[in-house]
């Protein structure tokens, strides 16, 4: 019997150790012929499969609404100007006030403007018996002509970066009237790493626009320029490529197929170029685009990186807007005056500006439809005609009970009529537990009456967990992606507040990291550290919003990404 016992215990180790034996096969041999990318898919789709079975997720039946045939008003889009910070308040008995981009309305060395107005209104100066004095606000170009030409607030004076902006304005119909070519010279340029200025050199002759260009398609090096509907620089960049094709007619189809040929080597557009300098720090760029000062006030860019000058200058005019009083107007060529002259100069000289001088552009300046038309084929072809797949994931934890999830669901309606009709959208809620509250499909006007059903119906309580939500979107991505293979996967996620329960953030970090999927994160009244940190994994952008602006923050993501 013993010996019966024996051979049954050697026999059930034997099947075992057998067992084990090809389970530790399978498990080492699994991953043999894939790439190391492959195996860095396979490793986080793993983490993802295991996190998912932890996860409680419940679907809703989706309701259809109505949609609006049209875009919403521009005025009602836009919030209060008061979002936009006077950087300098004027007292006086007859005042302007000027918009001006962000590079000389900001603090420090991007102050000049602001230094520049505080100087004028203490010096005291008169019309007519009356003090006169300078309001500044601190609003970048894109945002500035979106007021004006909405008519929502219009100042007195705007100074946009480059002249392109005061060109679209009028395309649209803004009354604007050019004081002055330029308060203070700048410019735009690509910024080059050491490595990447010597390999242009060696292979194609030369460092500038062209051989950035050829580089590109080439696939020699990984550029980034910010997105032209809301950069001075990202817009200059998109009319400087599409000039390198066709000088006489940037919208030819010579353009276009060049330009479709250089985007498809290029990485991504950035939101912003805070956005872009973040993605060149952890080195996945060789070069991006940024106006010269901001590169020459940072010595760490001043040390890595050469720059290289493009496209038009950024001469930074000066325009009224609008009918003014004779006592504005006399004003503003009194300001314009005290700003141009040699002392308001030597200022503008030390805060970076007044350089390369003998920078000659080669593009030509286009009126204002040519560059309207740009942007558009920019939104249309910047992903090659490849649909994007996109889900939205949205905060309905209690916190968002009231006026928050309210003006949540009409940025989202209203941001839904600018994604195009090619894309595939999907809807996911989370609170306590994950809902999904719309499948992917098409965005067809079948999908956007289901849409605005879905985010209609969404109400809010309980806790929040944000990272659950984001791992069943990543899985909806993936799986609708198996359908729709020539596509681009890419997420939102509005919050307003912490995430207290479920999954963290290493364990969304490990899934997301390998998959290539961009997350944009909205902070709903609410700076959250943790959603920059999301977005930084695959070099989105992260944005703070609140109840005022929200529907038009989100709407300019929409825009430019979808």
């Amino acid at each position: 019997m013993n010996k019966e016992n024996n051979t049954k215990s050697k026999f059930f180790i034997l099947i075992v150790v057998f067992l084990i034996v090809i389970f530790l096969g399978i498990y080492f041999t699994q991953n043999i012929g894939q790439s190391s990318s492959e195996r860095l898919y396979s490793k986080s789709v793993s983490y993802l499969n295991r996190y998912l079975k932890n996860i409680k997720v419940s679907t809703s039946t989706p309701s259809k609404s109505n949609i609006t045939i049209g875009k919403a008003s521009l005025a009602d889009e836009l919030p209060d100007i008061s979002q936009y910070d006077l950087s300098v308040k004027g007292s006086g008995q007859i005042n302007i006030e000027i918009f001006s981009s962000p590079e000389k309305a900001g603090d420090g060395t991007d102050g000049w403007l602001k230094q520049i107005a505080q100087n004028f209104n203490k010096a005291g100066y008169t019309i007519n018996g009356k003090s006169a004095s300078v309001s500044v606000r601190n609003i970048s170009s894109g945002d500035a002509v979106d007021y004006i030409i909405s008519g929502k607030y219009i100042p007195d004076a705007f100074t946009p970066s480059n002249e392109l902006w005061g060109a679209m304005a009028q395309a649209q119909s803004a009354q604007l009237t050019k004081i002055t070519d330029s308060l203070v010279k700048n410019t735009s340029g690509i910024l080059l790493s050491k490595s990447t200025l010597e390999k242009l050199k060696s292979k194609y002759g030369s460092s500038d626009l062209a051989s950035v260009v050829k580089a590109t398609i080439d696939n020699e090096i990984s550029l980034g320029y910010t997105n032209p509907y809301a950069s001075s620089t990202g817009l200059n960049f998109l009319i400087s490529a599409l000039s390198y094709f066709d000088s006489s007619n940037p919208l030819s189809d010579t353009a276009k197929n060049g330009f479709q040929t250089f985007q498809a080597n290029i990485p991504f557009v950035s939101y912003n170029t805070m956005q872009m300098r973040s993605a060149a720090e952890s080195g996945s760029l060789d070069a991006f685009i940024m106006e010269y000062q901001t590169y020459v006030n940072d010595a760490t860019l001043k040390n890595k990186y050469s720059f290289i000058p493009f496209g038009l200058p950024h001469n930074n005019p000066l325009y009224s807007c609008g009918t003014l009083s004779q006592e504005k107007s006399e004003l503003i060529e009194m300001f314009t005056k005290y700003a141009t002259n040699s002392s308001s100069q030597k200022i503008a000289t030390s805060y970076g500006f007044n350089n390369n001088l003998n920078y000659t552009s080669t593009v030509s300046s286009y009126d204002g439809n040519t560059l309207l038309q740009a942007q558009q084929l920019w939104k249309e072809e910047k992903d090659l005609g490849k649909p994007i797949i996109a889900v939205f994931v949205s905060d309905v934890s209690g916190s968002m009970a009231g006026t928050p999830i309210t003006k949540l669901k009409e940025s989202l309606i209203n941001g839904s009529q600018y994604i195009n009709n090619n894309n595939y959208i999907g809807l996911v809620s989370y609170s306590t537990n994950v809902t999904v509250n719309l499948p992917i499909d098409r965005f067809d006007v079948n999908q956007r009456a289901y849409f605005n059903g879905s985010v209609q119906s969404l109400t809010a309580s309980g806790n929040t967990a944000t990272f659950d939500a984001i791992l069943v979107a990543t899985n909806m991505l993936l799986e609708k992606q198996k359908e729709v293979p020539d596509s681009k996967l890419m997420m939102f996620v509005l919050s307003d507040g912490e995430t207290n329960m479920g999954h963290s953030l290493e364990n969304v970090s490990k899934v997301v990291k390998n998959l290539d999927i961009p997350i944009y994160t909205i902070g709903y009244n609410a700076n959250i550290s943790a959603l920059g940190e999301i977005s930084n994994i695959n070099e989105a952008a992260s944005i703070n919003a609140d109840s005022e602006d929200v529907i038009y923050q989100l709407k300019n993501l929409f825009n430019s990404n979808l």
